[in-house]
């Protein structure tokens, strides 16, 4: 039994090389280079994160710390109840493979950094609000009350330093044929548009409307033609590559100093600050 016992409190091999590579100064080095003094708060967190997730244990941590490392140069935490980015595990050819993806929250926060925007809002319309479209204009009014808790539609909306604004709208159904073309994970029974899907068709709207209209900084360019979850990873590519803003700005990120809570409205709108590290 004491044995059992002493076996059960003992790290598992996956997490002792997680560490061991974690601890090589080649990796460090990135890690250093990419965040600076906050490289040692990542890092644990990398740990914690592999240590609460028996599927990303059985991915190889070799894997795991280029993926998180995806995260890093980006500047965004990979905690799970942050929202700006994860590393997922898929099962691949019968093994699980780990995926670096970037939360709504994450575009929301790479957006922000350029410093082009004043106003930057996601967020849900549910049932019983009032969604009208000017033809000629493209302008979108969102009004009303809900009367339930079910969604109806997503939003996305954003306005410049410069005083353009833009705002996109998509109905729960054409999102949801939108996942079913584009994504390669839908019809996995762990993805993210099964145990999240608001946040998941957020996210969605959000990425359509800033590789159309939004002023992107390299980072977003990154971020948008390479994130692996690829919900929309085909159309965006191509939007960014054909459609999106030609103005592309190279800034020196800084992140923010305390994170700051995000503030739900009753429509749904969000607003985020920055994750705080």
């Amino acid at each position: 039994m004491t044995t059992q016992l002493t076996k059960a409190n003992q790290p598992s091999q996956a997490m002792v090389r997680l560490k061991d590579i974690l601890n090589t100064d080649s990796v460090k080095e990135q890690f250093k280079n990419a965040l600076q003094e906050n490289s040692g708060a990542f890092v644990a967190s990398i740990i914690d994160l592999y240590g609460s997730d028996p599927y990303l244990q059985q991915c190889d941590p070799n894997s795991v710390v280029l993926e998180a490392l995806k995260a890093a140069t980006l500047k965004l935490p990979i905690n799970k109840q942050l929202g700006f980015a994860y590393i997922v595990p898929y099962k691949t050819q019968g093994k699980q493979v780990p995926q670096f993806q970037i939360g709504y929250k994450g575009y929301i926060q790479l957006a922000m950094r350029t410093g082009q925007y004043k106003h930057l809002n996601a967020g849900i319309v549910y049932e019983g609000m009032k969604v009208e479209k000017d033809i000629l204009t493209g302008e979108i009014k969102i009004t009303g009350e809900p009367t339930s808790n079910k969604p109806q539609g997503y939003f996305a909306y954003m306005e410049l330093l410069n005083g353009f604004s833009k705002t996109i709208y998509m109905t729960h159904d054409e999102v949801l044929s939108h996942a079913k073309r584009y994504s390669k994970s839908f019809n996995y029974a762990n993805s993210a548009w099964k145990t999240n899907f608001d946040e998941m068709a957020i996210k969605t709207v959000l990425r359509r409307l800033l590789s159309k209209y939004g002023i992107l900084s390299t980072d977003m360019v990154a971020a948008l033609t390479s994130d692996t979850e690829s919900d929309i990873e085909s159309e965006v590519a191509q939007e960014v590559a054909n459609e999106a803003n030609q103005e592309v700005i190279d800034i020196e990120a800084e992140p923010a100093d305390e994170p700051i809570k995000e503030k739900e409205e009753p429509s749904g709108q969000i607003e985020i600050g920055g994750p705080g590290f």
